[in-house]
């Protein structure tokens, strides 16, 4: 390979924000054949990450063709944020790692089925939704990343919306709302408790800390309640709901709660004041394009997944839970060392503590258990409050202000601070003699960088 120029490659993913950008071509003479087959490992090195870290930037966003009056355009949309997490993240959770495996008997194979768009279209127009569910090439390619890349994640989720999807469909109901919206979070955090997003969106349905707050959610250092599945999800149908009042159009409402009801009023009024979200699809944020695709293919695999050959993880459900009211301050520690409750536990099933700390003296916070650990709890409260206490709560509440001499730079102590106004005729020396000073400490203590004066205007004096 003597005079071979080599192209050396600097990769960075497109979607993590990265550069592909080439560096000069640097001419490497290989005088001996051991050189060579060092300069072809190089080489192939460069060439394999390349690959890899290409095939992660296609799989932050899938290239489609949007056709539209005759013609046709290739664009990349976004995927959400939820479609990225791995497997292993996703089985991360206490409750998972606990109550979710992959069964002895399941099935799940490599390959997903080929489906021709009829059927797609059929068993989109069987699903039971109240919401419109239209079949394009946007929302096929969605359904074929479901089904393929990512069907070990929907074996997650079709798992752990055991847990869940109880939850999401009282409050729906209880607001009249569509119950296909319980496969919304499937799209927000792909069922995932702890799931945070780059731009600070926590929880099941992924709310803000602006948006959380209007909606009766509580979100300081103490307490995340967007994490907490039960009153983030009651907080979502109310949103959901205030959301369908402005739009009348369902696949606008999740759009809006995707990118913020200010993207889709942009949208509206630069497609021209069309009301329906594939009139102003071309206008809207990258990722929301991707969005209601998306989330008409999430609820295409949660009913189909059969027919993909995606085979559920097995689920032990979990044992009853209950409630208790704690009216001062508690750490999990001390519940789980008197308890005799996992530390882990304790804090699967209260998430919407961040510290692992319940501030009860501030006001009455909800606890939840195990049903079997409730009436152990009761029957410990006044051992488990003061079981470590000084240890796990040791801010001070008074702090005691000493009152001591300033001590100058060197150490002397100042003593007490006094003011003297300047008479006519006064000069620096005449003052420091007066007070039994010195003059330099005058200047110090004035910052004063000549021995000039004025009447009238005051000094400070230590004595």
């Amino acid at each position: 390979m003597t005079g071979t120029s080599l192209e050396i490659l600097s990769v960075y993913s497109a979607a993590s924000g990265f550069k592909l950008k080439r560096m000069k071509k640097k001419k490497i003479d290989f005088i001996t054949s051991k050189v060579s087959n060092k300069s072809r490992y190089i080489y192939w090195s460069l060439f394999f990450c390349f690959l890899i870290i290409s095939s992660y930037a296609q799989a932050q966003s899938i290239d489609v063709v949007i056709q539209r009056d005759g013609t046709q355009r290739k664009e990349s949309i976004d995927l959400p944020e939820s479609m990225t997490y791995p497997v292993d993240s996703l089985l991360n959770d206490w409750k998972a790692k606990n109550y979710i495996k992959i069964g002895k008997d399941c099935s799940t194979a490599d390959e997903n089925p080929f489906f021709s768009d009829s059927v797609y279209i059929q068993r989109l127009s069987r699903i039971p939704t109240v919401m419109e569910m239209p079949y394009n090439e946007v929302v096929r390619k969605f359904i074929d990343m479901y089904a393929s890349r990512l069907r070990n994640q929907v074996s997650f989720m079709l798992s752990a919306s055991n847990f869940y999807v109880p939850i999401f469909e009282e409050a729906l109901d209880a607001y009249n709302l569509p119950l296909e919206l319980k496969y919304l979070p499937v799209i927000e955090s792909a069922l995932n408790p702890s799931a945070t997003s780059r731009a600070g969106a926590s929880g099941l349905w992924q709310f803000m800390i602006g948006t959380a707050k209007i909606y009766g959610l509580e979100v300081n250092s103490l307490i995340d309640e967007r994490r907490d599945p039960i009153k983030a999800t009651w907080a979502a149908a109310r949103y959901l709901k205030d959301l369908y009042a402005i739009y009348q159009d369902w696949n606008l409402v999740i759009a809006a709660y995707n990118c913020g009801p200010g993207n889709i009023n942009k949208a509206i009024r630069r497609s021209g004041g069309k009301n329906d979200y594939w009139s102003i699809y071309s206008y809207l944020p990258k990722e929301t394009r991707g969005y209601v695709p998306a989330f008409i293919a999430a609820n295409y695999l949660m009913n189909y997944y059969c027919d993909h050959n995606i085979c559920p993880m097995e689920t032990d459900i979990p044992a009853n839970t209950d409630t208790v009211q704690v009216s001062k301050n508690l750490h999990f520690e001390q519940i789980s060392d008197i308890c005799g409750i996992s530390l882990e536990q304790v804090k699967s099933l209260n998430p919407q503590y961040r510290k692992n700390i319940i501030p009860g003296d501030i006001k009455p916070y909800t606890l939840r258990l195990p049903y079997n650990y409730i009436s152990t709890f009761i029957d410990n409260q006044d051992t488990i409050y003061t079981h470590r206490a000084e240890e796990l709560f040791n801010e001070r509440k008074i702090v005691e202000v000493k009152d001591q001499p300033v001590v100058s730079a060197k150490g002397k102590s100042k003593g007490n601070r006094t003011y003297h106004k300047i008479r006519n005729g006064e000069t620096l020396s005449t003052i420091a003699q007066r007070y039994h000073v010195r003059v330099s400490d005058i200047k110090k203590w004035n910052n004063l960088r000549g021995s000039n004066i004025a009447a009238g205007k005051r000094l400070i004096i230590h004595k």
